[in-house]
């Protein structure tokens, strides 16, 4: 039997294993028929990939379920964010008919974009009750860092990619924003919409460990089947362990989705009544944040938990709490078999591939020095420079492991001071609604809690991972989580201080 036809028996089993489990959970928190809808769109999706054995058979196959399911569908971003992982995030050229080469590059997630998104953000536009887009302080950093990304393309490029660049900028940052950010007008429609997002990363986390212990990457054939580039599903190890990838595309992509997991899970497992799986669906997350053995995802990890803490009740207590665990485990893992090994995989304290923390310094430190030659508005050919030609690897390519240097590269500090800007007012409007709750102990404020420490962790772990696969569309979704979270709780205030 093929090797992708194994591979699609096994995540259909284990698939079937996690929605049956996930079912009553999740039912508490959204009604049965968007679950149960959400979960055959996955599962059809996944299907069709698997057996289609061409991308354009999926690609129409894959239409007729959206559109089928979109027209049912109450709320565009729990859809979206449910089936964003079905795929790796490979891409294919649309022909261009003989008139140009191609169209545009064609991936799972710009599918979900053109017929989730876009239907969705029209609806918007004609709705009276939707904060219209400009109004807010980040869609104005939005607006500004869009708007110098699309002239910057001029410089370096024709007019018609210009225009695919500008595309891809409307399809891969301003859909998932904008919609994100005004769909959400409610707690229920956050549960949702954050329900389809956990969902999705625990079923990857659960894949994962299967990939983890038979040593097996299930999705490694997909590509190559439906012809796709860009796949990134090689098999990567370290220490001796497999790094796992799922749908992810890198070990490191698939260490932030748990992260992002784990944040949100901290505001949805107040729901569920029972204790024992409330910890269950943590200790998946953990599982799958373990296996991929990337570290970044691990700081960014304590990082969440930390602002968590923080930002709660009794933060110093829990905070010497978690520091003294900390320091009783490592002594307790270095005595386990093996244990020396995963001391040694950690961040700061192990000494495996420490090579890589001197490339990243290294990188950091002749980016600088290029950086400063086009401070304001940075240059289209900075990798041609001797510094970053220092930096080119065994593999013939120069890894920028740094979602914020390529920014300041190519846009200067002008297009950084936009980037981080714009999340430092997203960040900003999260803590400002936090503190307007009078009751710290109520669901609004938790979902705050969840939303800043889950933001702060992914603007920590892109520090160590440039802005690859699904990487950016998971941030700037946050980010319309976060923006949206400040406008329901200013509206309710508005609401409770004039009510109608």
């Amino acid at each position: 039997m093929p090797e992708h036809l194994r591979s699609l028996i096994v995540i259909l089993v284990l698939a079937a294993i996690f929605f049956v489990f996930a079912r009553r959970f999740a039912c508490v928190i959204t009604d049965e028929d968007s679950f149960t809808r959400r979960r055959n769109v996955w599962l059809g999706l996944t299907l069709t990939a698997f057996l289609a054995h061409n991308f354009w058979i999926y690609v129409a196959i894959a239409i007729l379920l959206l559109l089928y399911s979109n027209r049912r569908e109450s709320n565009p971003p729990a859809l979206f964010f449910s089936i964003l992982f079905v795929l790796p995030m490979a891409i294919v050229q649309l022909p261009g008919m003989g008139l140009i080469n191609y169209i545009f590059d064609l991936s799972h997630a710009r599918i979900l974009s053109l017929f989730i998104l876009l239907p969705a953000s029209l609806s918007l536009s004609r709705q009276g009750n939707a904060t219209a887009f400009g109004r807010t302080g980040p869609d104005k950093f939005l607006v500004a860092y869009l708007l110098l990304t699309s002239i910057l393309f001029l410089r370096e490029d024709n007019l018609t990619n210009t225009m695919r660049q500008i595309f891809y900028l409307y399809l891969d940052v301003f859909l998932p924003y904008f919609v994100i950010s005004r769909s959400l007008k409610n707690l229920q429609d956050f549960r949702d919409a954050l329900l389809g997002l956990v969902l999705a990363i625990m079923l990857l986390a659960q894949l994962a460990v299967f990939e983890s212990t038979k040593g097996w990457l299930l999705y490694s054939s997909l590509t190559e089947v439906l012809g796709l580039e860009q796949g990134m599903t090689t098999y990567l190890g370290r220490d001796g362990f497999l790094r796992v990838i799922v749908t992810a595309g890198q070990p490191i992509v698939l260490g932030y989705l748990m992260v992002v997991g784990m944040g949100f899970y901290l505001f949805l497992q107040h729901s569920i009544k029972q204790k024992y799986i409330r910890w269950l669906g943590m200790a998946l997350l953990v599982v799958g944040l373990i296996v991929p053995l990337s570290r970044g995802p691990w700081v960014g990890a304590a990082v969440m938990f930390v602002v968590f803490i923080i930002t709660g009740r009794y933060a110093a207590r829990y905070l010497v709490s978690l520091t003294l665990a900390a320091m009783f485990a490592l002594p307790l893992v270095a005595m386990l078999p093996g244990g020396e090994r995963v001391i040694n995989l950690l961040p700061f304290i192990g000494n495996t591939e420490k090579g890589n923390v001197d490339y990243r310094q290294q990188l950091f430190t002749n980016s600088m020095i290029v950086i400063q030659r086009n401070p304001w508005f940075g240059s289209n050919d900075f990798l041609n420079t001797p510094e970053m030609e220092a930096m080119r690897q065994g593999e013939g390519i120069i890894d920028i492991v740094n979602s914020y240097l390529p920014i300041a590269l190519k846009k200067g500090f002008v297009g950084l001071g936009l980037f981080v800007g714009f999340f430092a007012l997203t960040l900003l409007g999260i803590y400002r609604a936090m503190r307007s709750i009078p009751d710290k102990n109520s669901e609004e404020h938790l979902l705050g809690r969840a939303l800043l420490a889950t933001m702060l962790a992914i603007l920590a772990i892109i520090t160590t991972v440039s802005s690859i696969s699904v990487i950016p569309i998971v941030y700037w979704s946050v980010a319309g989580l976060g923006v949206a979270y400040a406008q329901m709780v200013r509206k309710n205030a508005l609401n409770i201080i004039s009510p109608k």
